[in-house]
């Protein structure tokens, strides 16, 4: 029964990242923001293959913010692989 809700849950964060992902691709923002954003969402990957509730929970807070407006701030002076 157990496992049934880890499916379940599994299957929803799935279909949370893939839409946050196709959302932070589109949105209208600089390229900094972006690349801040698609970082996030991989350390959530990331994070979901040890703990899939707390992966959600930090998912469903960055769609949250983007929703409401609230970007990374760009990193400055960086070049594309983080160096200066």
């Amino acid at each position: 029964m157990e496992r049934d809700g880890q499916l379940e849950l599994y299957d929803r964060l799935a279909a949370r990242l893939k839409e946050a992902h196709t959302r932070v691709r589109t949105l209208q923002v600089p390229e900094g923001v972006r690349v801040a954003l698609t970082r996030k969402l991989l350390v959530i990957t990331a994070a979901s293959k040890h703990d899939l509730a707390d992966a959600a929970r930090r998912v469903d807070r960055l769609m949250t913010d983007i929703d409401e407006g609230r970007f990374p701030e760009e990193q400055a002076g960086k070049g594309r692989d983080g160096s200066r």
